[in-house]
């Protein structure tokens, strides 16, 4: 047999299979040529065949990266070396420092790590299986199963058609030609997410429709508005139009010219459909490619609004998603950057996803070219405008504000290289300076985020790829590309299902080699002791908080019930627009439960209007209890605190160490998700002042909305006034009421579900007698070598 194969399967842990291996003549190089079907017949078990086909993959990969080292030397040998091309068609390389080659060994071993001890985890469970069904045995199955944690960060992209967004993705993550570029006549009009391919090496594209009953209503307005368009005078200002311009818009792109002659029955007909039956069956269309650049011309038809490119019908207008997958990318291993459009839309599902994924981003980018970044009314008014979804209302904790083209220069490209890289650099430093100082002026800002969150970027795409003028370094792509690697770091996952194997594995095996004695329930009574005395710290500190944020909100109700009249008289009456600029919005506010979105400028959200001084009433404080930096953690950090002290009670307790080992590690994971629960709870409970006053506000709306003809200015105003009037006193109060009773309901839950797994994890580990737990001693002993290994990788 081929001693490299055989060496690999004994590696591997698969050497039971070496028999077939030799009589399929399966040598070193058809190790590296079989396809999924060869493997099938080799390896027919799950298990087993899963692991090796994940060895063989990163085998795969250790040998193109050998290569491309190797390749290098040779190029770097070369006379010609200033010369050198790089081929950018898919994929563009830059050398990487010493420092970087090891943090990728580091990668790559933590990699094998993991999948060696999963593949040891399947076998424990299979173990388990195999053993009689009882409380204990149930228990230890569902933790085994519970390991698996996929972590995934969020970068938000934002920045206006032209501002090199597109470029700088593009550069980034090393795809040439991934993401269709806009100009003047064409601009990003759905989200783009950009995430790895991880089951093989094609690009790929899921493109996620709208509701098609969101689709008919819209269609429906149409008439409304043709209806409506000659009783009031239209403002020609975009920031006044009352959507009717926007609809139009989409209806042009999927129909042409022929919407205006048909009804929004004959609009749903199928056959402006036959190239996307995916929308009629609400399901998602799947594209996939084997280059960057095929895919780019195939997504251009679903993501663009406008340009003049030979196509037909634009499907835009339906599309609400498109996810684009990218192979072999480690930027991308446990990162989503997301292309966004600045203000959100008009549609109801597109603009849900936008804010879920605003208040899921844990760093956003807010692009906008060099030469006008510190004037760019429209970066910063992004940055204004989603600052409370991404501060209290989200998980943000990197804002990055990026100037692109730094390269481009004009005349300067005559003279000589040094002085053309002398000038971007120092051009670079007053463009800091100049956004640096904007960013100072931001202090309503401040109040979601801390000084630490801001850094400002100058980048060049082009110069990244060309180096005419700048090296990498100064380029800093590289910088923003490793700070996606450092939000890909898998470490801490690799660590937290090592540690949480580590941890089963010494109940199981603590389990199989005693039986209950008195000490145990020494050892329980100690613990149970220690979690009364922690749970109660950490009532104390809630009731604190909780008490806190009464008196904030009582104060937030008084000033918002005495600033009704002054909120009511700007909005309603608005001096400086034209009262058909009014009509526009008003118009806008109530069609849309509150909220007009203008084609440009920013959104106009009366519901935020009236509870802006409720949520300015307690934003520092809520900042404090849900930090989105440091690692102080929620509530005072009560959570990250936590601790049954573990490491003493083995020093007390040799006999029971192994399950203390297990509880240490089940303490530490529980700690995790509970965070990560907190995270998600706060969210929903610093909107909900807002979503409180629009459901009380909801029926002036619906009220609102239907006048008609003359006097519909009036008749609006009044309608909202008098609604206001009447609700005012209760208004406030009961939101206020809702975000007490939410933030309470989440106090309870974390206390009962933090008592509840732990008294468990106690009883089950200590208080359980069972004769039908395997022995582990051999896998053990194999994962605790890992952790050592994962040890010293951090202390290289």
């Amino acid at each position: 047999m081929d001693p490299f194969v055989c060496d690999k399967l004994n590696q591997w842990n698969l050497s039971e299979f070496m028999e077939i291996f030799k009589e399929e003549e399966v040598d070193k190089n058809r190790l590296f040529c079989l396809e999924d079907e060869d493997i099938d017949k080799l390896i027919p078990k799950v298990g087993p065949r899963a692991r090796f086909k994940e060895r063989l993959k990163q085998l795969k990969c250790q040998q193109q990266n050998e290569e491309e080292t190797n390749s290098s030397k040779i190029l770097v040998s070369t006379s010609d070396i200033g010369k050198r091309k790089f081929d950018l068609q898919e994929e563009s390389r830059a050398e990487e420092p010493a420092v970087k080659r090891q943090r990728a060994s580091i990668q790559f071993s933590e990699a094998v790590i993991l999948n060696d001890v999963k593949a040891i985890m399947e076998q424990v469970y299979e173990k388990l299986h195999n053993e009689e069904s009882t409380e204990l045995n149930e228990f230890l199955k569902t933790k085994s199963r519970d390991l698996e944690v996929d972590k995934r960060e969020v970068v938000g992209v934002f920045g206006k058609t032209g501002s090199g967004k597109t470029s700088l993705i593009n550069a980034v993550i090393g795809v040439n030609k991934l993401l269709p570029s806009g100009d003047v006549d064409a601009c990003t009009s759905v989200m783009i997410k950009v995430e790895a391919n991880v089951n093989n090496s094609t690009y790929e594209a899921e493109i996620e429709f709208i509701p098609k009953d969101e689709w008919e209503d819209e269609l429906v307005t149409v008439a409304r508005f043709l209806e409506e368009d000659g009783e009031q005078e239209k403002q020609d200002d975009d920031d006044d139009d009352d959507g009717s311009h926007d609809l139009v818009e989409k209806l042009s792109a999927l129909y042409g010219e022929e919407w205006r002659e048909k009804s929004s029955e004959q609009l749903m007909d199928i056959r402006y459909f036959r190239e996307i039956p995916e929308f009629l069956n609400s399901t998602k269309k799947i594209l996939i490619c084997e280059s960057a650049t095929e895919l780019s011309a195939k997504i251009l038809k679903y993501t663009k609004q406008g340009g003049d490119v030979g196509i037909k019908r634009w499907y835009w207008p339906l599309v609400k998603c498109v996810t684009v997958k990218v192979p072999k990318n480690n930027f991308l291993q446990h990162v989503t950057l997301v292309d966004l459009p600045g203000n959100g839309d008009r549609n109801k599902s597109r603009d849900s996803m936008w804010k879920g994924i605003v208040g899921n981003c844990s760093a956003v980018w807010i692009v906008s070219e060099i030469n006008r970044a510190a004037s760019d009314k429209e970066s910063w008014e992004v940055l204004k405008r989603a600052s409370s979804l991404l501060g209290n209302g989200g998980e943000c904790r990197h804002i990055h504000f990026i100037c692109t083209k730094s390269d481009v220069i004009g005349d300067l490209h005559d003279h000589s290289a040094a002085n053309v890289q002398d000038f971007i650099l120092k051009r670079n430093i007053k463009a800091k300076e100049a956004v640096n100082k904007e960013l100072n002026k931001l202090t309503k800002i401040k109040n979601y985020f801390s000084n630490e969150c801001f850094k400002v970027f100058t980048v060049s795409s082009a110069e990244f790829l060309k180096r005419k003028h700048l090296n990498p370094e100064n380029t800093e792509i590289p910088e923003l590309q490793d700070f996606l690697q450092n939000l890909n770091d898998c470490h801490s996952e690799t660590l937290n299902y090592v540690s949480g194997a580590q941890g089963i594995l010494s109940l199981i095996q603590g389990a199989s080699v005693r039986e209950v004695t008195g000490i145990n329930n020494f050892v329980c009574e100690d613990l149970q002791c220690s979690l009364d005395c922690q749970l109660d710290a950490m009532r104390n500190v809630m009731r604190e908080i909780y008490t806190t944020f009464g008196k904030c909100l009582d104060e937030g109700v008084e000033i918002s019930k005495r600033s009704c009249e002054k909120i009511l008289k700007s909005f309603l009456y608005n001096a400086r627009k034209s009262g058909s600029a009014q009509y526009n919005v008003l118009k806008g506010v109530v069609r849309n439960g509150g909220i007009h979105k203008p084609k440009k400028g920013k959104e106009i959200n009366f519901n935020m209007k009236l509870t802006s001084f409720l949520s300015q009433s307690i934003d520092e404080e809520f900042r404090k209890t849900f930090p989105n930096e440091g690692n102080h953690g929620p509530f005072n950090g009560v959570i990250n605190k936590f601790s049954l002290d573990t490491e003493k009670l083995k020093q007390k307790y040799k006999d029971a160490e192994l399950q203390l080992v297990f509880l240490k590690t089940e303490e530490e994971k529980l700690k995790t998700k509970l965070c990560k629960r907190i995270r998600d709870r706060k969210k929903i409970i610093y909107i909900s002042l807002t979503k409180t006053v629009e459901e009380t506000m909801a029926e002036s709306y619906k009220r609102a909305a239907q006048f008609h003809g003359k006097n519909t200015l009036q008749n609006i105003r009044e309608t909202i006034q008098k609604h206001v009037h009447n609700f005012k006193n209760s208004m406030f109060e009961k939101a206020k009421d809702v975000m007490l009773e939410q933030l309470l309901q989440l106090m309870v839950e974390i206390l009962g579900l933090l008592e509840k797994n732990m008294m468990e994890s106690i009883e089950l580990s200590l208080k359980t007698e069972d004769n039908s737990i395997p022995d582990v001693s051999t896998e053990l002993s194999m994962v605790q070598k890992h952790w050592n290994e994962l040890n010293s990788c951090m202390d290289a």
